[in-house]
């Protein structure tokens, strides 16, 4: 039961049940108790579906932002003598941007501290992808990213946040993700900043995911999310600038963790798809802008195979071999398409929801993953396919689990007789200070 004082559960919970802003004491109080086990699991989970439905105004969410903050540690990087610069995404489909980017980033001059979390339903997590590489490991201790970090010749690091870096907010995430909460902007946006601010980057760059694919599936809402979590940002200090991207069709033509390793390591050779390529550097570009280091070409680095070393640095210092086979699922079936045309719309969600079913993602917290399943796609919007064309390869370790996966795509692809695509903008959006 909550104890009883100047501040109670109940209370705060009908406040926001009945659309009143709660005080900076009442969100202090209550973030506090529930992070040392007095607010139980059941209220604030109460309070996070008053929060879903009733919202919460700027002041709130940065004073709720603080206290997730103030519930843990904050790292500090200020002594490794690079500046730091990080980049979050809010999840799509196909999602393996940081894989290339961290080393590309790294290899331009800046430190990057990648504090990265794993898959749950369509969206696939980073740590997820990189496990699939034999022997690398996700967790590393404060002082192991510090020496990494500061290291010339390797200078970024993804890894598993600690569990003392804001612990509400990872046991209000795990409430949330069971009680039909997450997609609460407010919550999404103080879940995302709380931890960045405490990482101690010297600046954030954010990939607000928008369409089918995405949490936020109206441009509305991902332009609100991002203007909140910018706003969080500037008022801790932290130089933060947000990207609004398309989700509608998958980024790439893999989703799934060992085959979007392949591809990542195909765009750091100098190839991979044109879509994976153009994020990667607009992201880059704009982490090197917020670290003073506008002058440098990412281009380059990925031309000149100075980010492939970086890569290789990054995957051995935390345990892997980079020049290991990958996992390769032992079951594969094709898609083929039924009729002629161009592919005018590829559905990102449906493609998701295939490979989270082929094994490549989880249905609850913790559990294990198929490194080597999911989808690899054959046809994007913008490419004529004939009837009897392969669509995709499905992967999998478990071949029952075929024909969910195959049901899951049967509306996916929308073919048309055109004669071509219009391509929609990849960045759709700029939120956040100018560029210097």
């Amino acid at each position: 039961m909550a104890e009883r004082g100047a501040h109670d559960a109940v209370s705060i919970i009908a406040a926001k049940r009945d659309g009143r802003e709660l005080a900076p004491a009442q969100i202090d109080w209550v973030v506090d108790a529930f992070t040392r086990g007095i607010v139980a699991d059941e209220q604030m989970s109460a309070l996070a579906m008053a929060i879903y439905f009733r919202g919460m105004t700027r002041d709130e969410v940065r004073h709720w932002t603080d206290a997730m903050i103030a519930s843990g540690k904050r790292m500090d990087f200020s002594g490794i003598g690079r500046p730091t610069v990080d980049k979050h995404s809010t999840g799509g489909v196909g999602d393996k941007i940081t894989l290339p980017l961290a080393p590309l980033v790294a290899a331009c001059g800046a430190s990057v501290p990648q504090l990265s979390g794993r898959g749950l339903g369509h969206t696939g997590g980073t740590l997820d992808k990189l496990e699939s590489i034999p022997g690398w490991q996700a967790d590393l201790g404060a002082d192991d990213m510090v020496d990494i970090l500061a290291d010339p010749k390797i200078g970024a690091v993804v890894c598993a946040a600690g569990a003392d870096l804001a612990p509400a907010d990872k046991r209000l995430y795990a409430l949330r993700d069971v009680t039909g909460t997450v997609e609460s902007i407010p919550l999404i946006a103080s879940s995302i900043m709380s931890k960045k601010i405490a990482e101690g980057t010297g600046a954030l760059i954010l990939d607000v995911k928008v369409g089918a694919g995405a949490f936020m599936k109206q441009r509305d809402d991902a332009c609100e999310l991002a203007q909140t979590m910018v706003e969080l940002g500037a008022g801790a200090g932290l130089h933060t600038v947000a990207l609004l991207t398309a989700m509608d069709a998958p980024l790439g033509r893999t989703a799934g963790n060992a085959l979007e390793v392949r591809e990542a390591v195909e765009v750091l050779a100098g190839g991979g798809p044109a879509d994976i390529v153009e994020l990667t550097l607009a992201l880059a570009r704009e982490m090197l802008d917020a670290a003073g280091l506008s002058h440098v070409d990412p281009e380059a680095a990925l031309r000149d195979g100075r980010a492939m070393d970086r890569w290789r640095s990054m995957i051995t210092a935390q345990g892997g071999d980079p020049k290991a086979d990958l996992p390769v699922a032992r079951h594969n079936e094709v898609v083929y398409a039924e009729t002629d045309g161009v592919v005018t719309a590829l559905d990102a969600m449906d493609v998701g929801v295939a490979a989270w079913k082929l094994g490549a993602g989880r249905t609850v917290q913790g559990e294990k993953v198929q490194a080597a399943a999911g989808v690899e796609l054959h046809a994007k919007p913008g490419d004529r396919v004939r009837a009897e064309s392969p669509l995709a390869t499905l992967h999998t370790d478990s071949p029952e689990r075929m024909n969910v996966a195959r049901a899951a795509l049967a509306d996916a692809w929308t073919v048309r007789d055109e004669t071509s695509v219009n391509a929609a903008p990849l960045v759709i959006e700029r939120i956040g200070p100018g560029r210097g």
